[in-house]
C-alpha cells in the first residue's frame, strides 16, 4: 500500500494542482481544524439539515447509522423568548442531549424575528420582521448571547440568520446594510458573554457575491470564524468549484491580515422533483456534491434535507430528503432510505478515516479521479460529467482493485498494470479500493 501512495504522489497528481495549491489546501485544512474543530478526515465535516428538536424513536439512530457527524437546525428567537428578557431553551437542551449521545455536532441558525420587537405594519403586516430598530437589535443580541452562554463548550456553530439575501427570509426586501448592523451587534454580544464560541454567517441563498461583499466591507470577517453559503443550483455540483474560487479570493482580500476564514457549504441539496431529476439522479449528485466540496477545501457540507417534507409529487420542496417522508413506527429503519441516503452512507463507509489528497489526471477535464489517503493507504473515487459515459485509462498504480458503486453495490474488480487501467466512467461515482 505504501508503494501505491508513493507512486500517486510522485507521478499522477492532476496537472492543474500545483505545489502551491497543495500547500494552500493543507493550510486551509489546518485552519479549519484549529478554528472550527473540523478534521479533514471523512466523515468529520458531513451532515444534514433537520427540522425537529425531539427526534422520533429510531430517527436519530438512523441518522447516526449513515455515519454523518453534523446536523443543521433553526434556533428560533420567537420560540425561545416569548416574554421580554425570559429565555426557554429546554427544547434545544433535549435536542442537544440526543445529539451528544451519538457524537453529532450542531450548527444552530440564529433566526428569525420576534413579535415582541419591531412591530409589523403596512405591506408587511402579518409577517415577523427582522429586527432593524435599536431596541430590536439589542434584544436579539442579548438573546443570542444568552443562548451561546447556555450551550458554551458544546462545539456548536452559531450561524447568523438564514438566507438574508432573499425576500423569503428578510422582509420587506433584502437589506445588506441592515443585516450587517444586526450581525455585528449579535457577534459583539456573543464574544462578550461566551468568548471562544464559534460564530459564522451569512448563509446566503446561492453564492451571492454582491451580498457577500457588502458583508465583508461591513467588517463581518472580523467577527466570523467562517463564511457559510448555500450553493443551490440545478446544474451539476462541479460547477460550484469556480464560484468557490472567486469567493476564496474575495475573502482573502477583505479578511484581517493573518486571519484565514474557511468557506462552509451550510445548506445544499437537489430535489428529486425538479424537472429532469428523480431519486436516482439525486443520489448520483449527492456523493459528487460532497466530493467536490472536499476537493475545493470546503470542510463542512450540510445536505438539505434529512427527510422529504411532504408527498406531493409536483412540489419540489417536498423531495430534497435523504430519506422518504413517511415515518414507519416500529420498523427498522424508521424511514425508507432513498438513493441519496445510500450514497451518503457508502461514501462515508468507504472513505472513513481517509482525507482528500489530490485530484489526479483522468485524461480529460470533465473526468474526475480523486485520491484519498490514510497513513500508507490510498483509495479513489472516479466519475465523469460527460453527457455520455466513456471508457478511459486511469493512471492508477499497478495492482488489483475492488470497485464499489455509489450506493454501495459491488461493481466488479479492476487490474492495473504499469500503464494504468481501463475503466468505464459514468455520472455515478465509483470507488476504487486496492485489495
Amino acid at each position: 500500500m505504501k508503494t501505491i501512495v508513493a507512486m500517486c504522489t510522485l507521478a499522477f497528481v492532476f496537472s492543474c494542482a500545483t505545489a502551491a495549491d497543495a500547500l494552500d489546501r493543507a493550510a486551509q485544512a489546518a485552519s479549519a481544524q484549529k478554528i472550527l474543530g473540523i478534521s479533514p478526515v471523512v466523515p468529520a465535516g458531513l451532515g444534514a439539515n433537520i427540522h425537529f428538536t425531539d427526534p422520533r424513536p429510531g430517527e436519530m439512530e438512523m441518522l447516526a447509522a449513515s455515519g454523518m457527524t453534523w446536523v443543521r437546525m433553526d434556533f428560533t428567537w420567537g420560540g425561545t423568548e416569548r416574554k421580554k428578557g425570559e429565555y426557554d431553551f429546554s427544547r434545544y437542551d433535549r435536542l442537544q442531549a440526543a445529539l451528544d449521545k451519538h457524537n453529532i455536532r450542531a450548527l444552530y441558525i440564529l433566526d428569525y424575528g420576534n413579535r415582541l420587537y419591531d412591530n409589523e405594519s403596512g405591506p408587511t403586516r402579518g409577517h415577523v420582521l427582522p429586527p432593524t430598530s435599536d431596541e430590536g437589535r439589542a434584544a436579539m443580541a442579548r438573546w443570542a448571547a444568552a443562548a451561546a452562554a447556555h450551550f458554551r463548550g458544546r462545539k456548536i456553530l452559531w450561524e447568523m440568520w438564514n438566507e438574508p439575501n432573499i425576500v423569503n427570509f428578510w422582509k420587506p426586501k433584502p437589506d445588506a446594510q441592515a443585516y450587517v448592523k444586526l450581525a455585528r451587534a449579535v457577534g459583539a454580544a456573543i464574544r462578550k458573554a461566551a468568548p471562544g464560541e464559534l460564530y459564522i454567517g451569512p448563509a446566503t441563498s446561492r453564492i451571492d457575491m454582491a451580498f457577500l461583499e457588502e458583508c465583508f466591507k461591513g467588517g463581518l470577517l472580523e467577527d466570523w470564524d467562517a463564511v457559510s453559503v448555500h450553493p443551490y443550483r440545478q446544474s451539476p455540483p462541479e460547477t460550484a468549484a469556480a464560484e468557490y474560487a472567486r469567493l476564496r479570493e474575495m475573502i482573502d482580500r477583505y479578511a484581517p491580515k493573518g486571519k484565514h476564514v474557511p468557506i462552509l457549504s451550510g445548506e445544499w441539496g437537489y430535489s428529486a422533483a425538479w424537472k429532469k431529476f428523480d431519486e436516482a439522479r439525486q443520489g448520483r449528485y449527492m456523493s459528487r456534491q460532497w466530493l467536490v466540496n472536499l476537493w475545493c477545501s470546503v470542510p463542512l457540507s450540510i445536505w438539505y434535507d434529512w427527510h422529504d417534507d411532504g408527498r406531493d409529487p409536483h412540489e419540489a420542496e417536498h423531495h430534497f430528503g435523504l430519506v422518504s417522508h413517511e415515518y414507519r413506527k416500529g420498523q427498522d429503519p424508521v424511514y425508507a432510505p432513498k438513493d441519496a441516503y445510500e450514497a451518503a452512507r457508502t461514501m462515508i463507509a468507504t472513505l472513513k478515516g481517509f482525507a482528500f489528497a489530490a485530484r489526479l489526471d483522468a485524461a480529460a477535464d470533465d473526468n474526475y479521479l480523486m485520491r484519498f489517503e490514510k497513513g500508507g493507504q490510498a483509495r479513489f473515487a472516479a466519475w465523469t460529467t460527460a453527457d455520455k459515459g466513456r471508457e478511459v485509462t486511469l493512471k492508477l498504480p499497478a495492482g488489483r482493485y475492488r470497485l464499489i458503486g455509489h450506493t454501495g453495490k459491488p461493481a466488479g474488480t479492476l487490474t492495473a498494470d504499469a500503464g494504468g487501467a481501463r475503466l468505464a466512467l459514468s455520472d455515478a461515482v465509483v470507488y476504487i479500493v486496492p485489495e
